[in-house]
């Protein structure tokens, strides 16, 4: 009986602080958005990359409105999870499109592997096309599950002290980078040859996974002191600093590297536009700041992503196994999501992981706002403009984004929904065989 006991998953109420879930949610966002997307951007938009970012700050802000109102009413570690069901029950809809976030949040932390190897060999000026980059990519991954199965206060901590470093080093960095550029402005009628508006969707569309990591923060509900008031004040938190740091920095590397240069150091061109403005030694610091950005990024993203996985488990929407191990579900959750995020970081490129996640996630997300619109609206005291406009945004930029994949990789859009279908079709099959008593969304 005390096996099963232990099974449980179990959450310690006030072991998170509100600089705690912001240095989580700040984590994954800049790890994420600074260090690798600015290069695969430009490649889409051109010199307009530093306004495609402002772009995406808009369309998130629309976005935040409902998970802000969401996460005052209901607080708890499975944050989307639970909102999701809190809109449309226990049902088809709630696990498709949890799912969904689920595996766009273990395509974030793959992404942030791979970065942080890309990073990495440009200490030693290796070629980011090496099979070294995803072999260090999987090596901090096996890093960030160690210290996953530590406590809450060891995670917060590691995740604070880095989220500071990171945060304090990159606005350095763009403030020395725009002093000491020959230029402070920005060409913005220099464009890659094909730019169109097209182009500039798709490149918002990135900028959007580069602010989604807000998101981790609705995980740590019951945990996070305070939960109906600081779960949406970390949100809001996070994305003012993000705007800032983004803005700043895109500026930066537009003053000092040409365009072209931008692109063809895409998955690294923060230390590349450090070695014009500030010399060699400012790549060192820019390297290292990547590293511990990225590190600091996964750790957060796997204490959120597991969790909601767990949450999933508790809810009876998804399947689970034990595959022989002791302990509780959370820690079973916690190996899928790391040896899911270690088959993409091992086989998937950076643009390709990038893709896929923008997505998925852009499906969910117009999920919660019409769950909002359609069934939560008055409940949780929400206005129907903004998860409208949300929603419509979503839309003009995920078909935008799609577009362009067409005609550039149409392979990683037949995938993703390839795996969509897969997801729909095996949780379909999954409920059926395995019927919830109470489809309440209580």
């Amino acid at each position: 009986m005390h096996n099963h006991k232990d099974r449980t998953s179990h959450y310690n109420k006030d072991s998170l602080t509100l600089v705690g879930a912001v240095a989580l949610g700040t984590g994954v966002m800049i790890g994420a958005g600074i260090f690798a997307l600015t290069g695969q951007m430009a490649q889409m938009t051109g010199s307009l990359f530093p306004l495609a970012f402002l772009s995406a700050a808009l369309i998130v802000s629309f976005s935040a409105y409902s998970y802000v109102k969401l996460s005052n009413a209901y607080p708890s570690a499975g944050g989307i999870a639970m909102y999701l069901k809190k809109a449309y029950g226990s049902s088809l809809t709630t696990a498709f499109h949890a799912l969904l976030m689920y595996f766009s949040m273990v395509i974030a932390q793959s992404f942030l592997a791979r970065t942080f190897g890309a990073y990495t060999l440009q200490l030693f000026e290796i070629d980011d096309s090496s099979l070294l980059v995803p072999t260090l990519g999987v090596g901090l991954l096996l890093v960030a599950f160690l210290i996953n199965l530590s406590a809450n206060r060891m995670i917060e901590g590691i995740a604070s002290v880095l989220g500071f470093i990171k945060i304090g080093g990159i606005v350095l960095f763009g403030v020395v980078g725009v002093v000491v550029a020959d230029k402070v402005e920005v060409d913005f009628s220099t464009a890659v040859p094909d730019a169109s508006i097209t182009g500039f969707l798709g490149a918002t569309a990135l900028g959007i996974l580069a602010f989604k990591g807000f998101t981790t923060i609705t995980n740590s509900g019951s945990e996070l002191k305070n939960p109906h008031r600081n779960v949406g004040r970390a949100i809001m938190i996070s994305i003012a600093l993000c705007v800032v740091i983004y803005t700043l920095v895109g500026f930066s590397v537009a003053s000092n590297l040409s365009l072209q240069e931008i692109i063809k150091t895409r998955n690294y061109s923060l230390a590349a536009a450090a070695r014009p403005a500030l010399g060699e030694y400012a790549v060192w610091f820019t390297v290292v700041l990547a590293m511990l950005a990225t590190a600091g990024g996964i750790i957060a993203s796997i204490f959120a992503v597991s969790r909601m996985l767990a949450m999933l488990t508790d809810m009876k929407l998804v399947p689970h196994s034990h595959f022989g191990m002791s302990g509780s579900i959370q820690k079973h959750t916690l190996v899928y999501t790391v040896v899911l995020g270690l088959i993409l970081t091992a086989f998937f490129d950076l643009s390709r992981i990038a893709a896929l996640g923008i997505i998925f996630y852009l499906v969910m997300d117009m999920a919660i706002h019409w769950g909002v619109l359609r069934h939560l609206r008055d409940e949780v005291g929400a206005r129907s403009v903004f998860p409208i406009v949300a929603i419509f945004l979503n839309l003009i930029i995920l078909t935008g984004f799609v577009w362009i994949k067409l005609n550039s990789d149409p392979l990683v859009v037949y995938v993703a929904g390839a795996v969509m279908l897969a997801i729909l079709l095996l949780e379909a099959l999954f409920l059926r065989n395995n019927p919830i008593i109470n489809q309440g969304n209580d």
